[in-house]
């Protein structure tokens, strides 16, 4: 909490545009509770981090510390794991870092880059989903 007030969180969260299109794509109501359950970025200050990394080290400390990952994500989160394996067509895909919120009843995933945004992110996320809606959702969920 004190790194959250030295850092001035309030006023950064308040100032950053949405980085989503949850109104696009979710219901309504589901809308809204996603805009309140997410943030559009995250501090990772606490993994220490001095120099540039891989993507795979960032998601090796982030898993050493998934705890305090998982209460800076918000309220509701359950870790199911990382490097999570999909198969497709004979393929193997792997999620950096999958997640169920409670309170959206749905599985969340994370996709680890370091860097600026390249629109083929969107692709590689876009089958991810798609997997996880076809295999891995369960009935009475929703989509991912």
């Amino acid at each position: 909490m004190l790194n959250a007030i030295k850092m001035d969180s309030f006023s950064q969260a308040q100032k950053q545009l949405k980085t989503n299109n949850f109104e696009q794509t979710l219901p309504e109501v589901h809308a809204e509770f996603a805009n309140e359950v997410f943030r559009s970025s995250y501090n990772l200050g606490f993994l220490g981090i001095t120099e540039p990394i891989k993507e795979l080290e960032l998601e090796n400390r982030l898993i050493t510390k998934i705890r305090a990952f998982i209460l800076d994500l918000g309220k509701g989160f359950s870790f199911i794991g990382n490097e999570y394996r999909l198969e497709y067509n004979g393929k193997e895909y792997f999620v950096d870092m999958l997640f169920y919120h409670r309170g959206l009843q749905s599985l969340v995933a994370i996709e680890l880059k370091i860097g600026g945004f390249k629109a083929e992110y969107i692709g590689k996320m876009n089958l991810y989903l798609y997997l996880l809606d076809r295999f891995e959702k369960g009935e009475r969920r929703n989509p991912p």
